[in-house]
């Protein structure tokens, strides 16, 4: 199986996702009327009509359904190289009844289709370039195998071939369900697109949108999309090899290592150092110091007060008690 699968080789990348999106896109497009069958066009080759067709069976079988990918371009087809299986025998040979070596083709259907490496998948090649292939896509017979083919299957993809150069999609477009429509970022013409859409309408075609491919995006814009499924990180380079600093010369600052000072550190990186607001900081801090002094200096001094006043108190006691006992030794003396 080559790499062109994108979604079933990388279903994580940004293009897997698209195709996811174009899938859900045409299931809410036919809510009111069940889609069995998708036709996949273009206006000229080289659109990527093929390679849209492709992934975007492996996202309906991806989702469960059961896929049936005819290649209806039997002029130039290419899925069976997309997806590594034999080329023959295809749809040319079951709706010509002639078989690869010009002998009787085989009756049964499951002949023509075969298995891939994707579960729920398979594929129906265009097997061998016919003479006739516009009146082989508007016989009986093909209306009959597209019938046949919805009974099987839940869901069948045609690969169609450009609208602009032949009109064998532009059979297909009546007898199946609804038609995509692939164009080129900065290819596809607007007066050929707008034909092609007029042309499908007038034979009461249903187009269910049209796919614009190869939009041209560069690599930085890809790195920067997001996707949720994601394992892996975009590596950055540094713009300037020379600016990166060495681990063996610089001296790196230590790391906080307590959660006080961890959070001192994220407080600095939080808020940026302002000089006025730490000027306006240093006088609060001030103020409040000298308040704590002043405070201190008057408890000190009442303190003082109240020592000096008892001394005083205790000497006037001291006083009065030697007066009284001068006065009683008197007493005594005169007694005696």
């Amino acid at each position: 199986m080559r790499e062109n699968l994108i979604v079933h080789q990388d279903p994580k990348s940004p293009i897997s996702e698209i195709f996811r999106t174009l899938r859900t896109n045409i299931q809410f497009m036919s809510m009111k009327k069940e889609l069995k069958s998708l036709l996949v066009s273009s206006t000229l080759p080289g659109e990527g009509k093929s390679w849209v067709s492709s992934n975007l069976a492996v996202a309906f079988a991806q989702a469960g359904k059961k896929v049936i990918l005819v290649d209806a371009d039997m002029r130039k087809g290419t899925q069976y190289s997309i997806f590594c299986i034999s080329p023959i025998p295809g749809l040319s040979n079951y709706l010509s009844g002639i078989g690869p070596k010009s002998k009787n083709a085989s009756s049964d259907l499951a002949d023509y289709i075969q298995e891939t490496e994707v579960d729920n998948l398979y594929v129906m090649p265009a097997g061998n370039i016919p003479p006739n292939p516009s009146e082989l896509l508007v016989s009986q017979q093909m209306m009959d195998l597209l019938e046949k083919l919805k009974q099987i299957c839940d869901l069948v993809i045609i690969d169609g071939t450009p609208n602009g150069l032949v009109t064998d999609s532009l059979i297909l477009t009546g007898i199946v369900d609804s038609t995509i429509i692939v164009t080129a970022s900065g290819y596809t013409k607007k007066e050929s697109l707008k034909k092609i859409v007029n042309n499908i309408k007038n034979i009461g075609g249903s187009i269910a949108g049209i796919v614009l491919n190869k939009v041209p995006t560069n690599a930085k814009k890809y790195e920067e999309s997001y996707y949720y499924g994601s394992t892996t990180m975009p590596m950055v380079k540094p713009k300037n090899p020379r600016s990166v600093p060495n681990s063996r010369t610089t001296n790196k600052a230590p790391r906080p290592t307590s959660v006080q000072s961890k959070r001192e550190d994220m407080k600095k990186r939080v808020r940026p150092e302002n000089p006025q607001l730490n000027r306006i900081q240093q006088e609060e801090r001030q103020r409040t110091n000298e308040i704590e002094k002043a405070k201190s200096l008057e408890n000190k001094m009442k303190i003082e007060n109240s020592e000096d006043i008892s001394i005083e108190r205790t000497t006037d006691i001291l006083n009065q008690i030697n007066a009284y006992l001068d006065k009683e030794k008197k007493n005594l003396s005169n007694k005696g």
